[in-house]
């Protein structure tokens, strides 16, 4: 008999082809997890800044900084950046070169360097006067889906003192991200250790991230409402200092008047603001900021113009 019911012998039947999943993202750097919600919130200003930008070719430009303030004597900063050919994203190029000094004879440089392809290194220096500060190196680690990171800081063989940090981080899916950290510090009579656990999750319009430790805690949340809008809420807890403060800001953009606002209110009852103004076609922006502390009774306002 031949097949009467019209079904297709078992080799004949299509196969399904396996379910393709898209490959895990790298979570990036352990410092990076709170940047979003850290560009929301407005920076310090206090008196009066002039910032002249330079660029003298493709791989090197200056700026000079000149600030007047009430609070001290007035300042001038030289900042000279050099950057490579090779560049890996709009925000990373090596190798990197930067440095800032001041009036005071005061430098801070940084050197980053791409030893591989997924092997980066920096070197950080910090002087007063002629004095060093800090100097610190650290390398990076980057897989497919994972970040590791050894940082060494102010290491001295005759004192036997150093610090020293390590980060992990691990995608677990396309959205989250768990790791930790791990900072050992040592010196004549102390030695000690702290870890940190630390999660991220992110969606279409919004980040959250935690950090916990025996040092405290670390909550922040980034959520972008539109184009125009962006808002982030911060919560940071230190049980050394025992003490806890939250924070709420604001960023708002208006293209059309090529203007930006940034707003920030604290539990310690500080409220503060920032308005930039870009004056195209001219390569001009000014920026005015102000900072109340009702509890201190403190007041600072700011403001600064910057060229190129």
């Amino acid at each position: 008999m031949g097949n009467t019911l019209g079904l297709a012998p078992m080799g004949a039947l299509p196969r399904r082809s396996p379910r393709r999943e898209d490959p895990l993202p790298n979570p990036g750097s352990f410092d990076e997890l709170h940047r979003l919600c850290k560009d929301v919130f407005p920076g310090q200003m206090e008196g009066v800044k002039l910032v002249v930008n330079k660029v003298l070719s493709s791989h090197f430009q200056v700026a000079h900084t000149v600030h007047l303030s009430a609070l001290g004597l007035p300042g001038y900063h030289l900042h000279a950046a050099y950057a490579g050919d090779w560049q890996l994203s709009p925000t990373e190029v090596f190798p990197t070169v930067v440095g800032d000094w001041d009036s005071s004879g005061s430098l801070n440089a940084q050197v980053l360097l791409l030893l591989a392809e997924r092997l980066r290194a920096k070197a950080v220096f910090q002087t007063q006067q002629s004095k060093f500060l800090t100097w610190q190196f650290d390398g990076e680690y980057r897989g497919d889906d994972y970040t590791a990171t050894l940082t060494l800081g102010n290491p001295d063989l005759i004192g036997e003192s150093v610090i020293v940090v390590a980060h992990f981080l691990q995608s677990l899916t396309q959205r989250l991200v768990l790791g930790g950290e791990l900072v050992y510090h040592r010196r004549p009579g102390e030695e000690g250790a702290i870890l940190t656990l630390a999660g991220k999750y992110s969606a279409v319009r919004w980040v959250a991230t935690l950090n916990v430790g025996s040092g405290g805690a670390h909550a922040s949340y980034y959520h972008r409402a539109n184009e125009q809008v962006q808002v982030g809420v911060e919560l940071e807890a230190n049980t050394r200092l025992q003490d806890t403060t939250f924070s709420f800001g604001y960023h708002l953009t208006l293209p059309q008047a090529n203007m930006a606002f940034k707003g920030v209110v604290d539990s310690n009852w500080c409220v503060g603001a920032v308005l930039e103004k870009k004056m195209p076609p001219l390569p001009v922006t000014l920026a005015l900021g102000a900072f109340l502390n009702h509890w201190r009774n403190r007041f600072h306002c700011g403001f600064s113009v910057t060229v190129g």
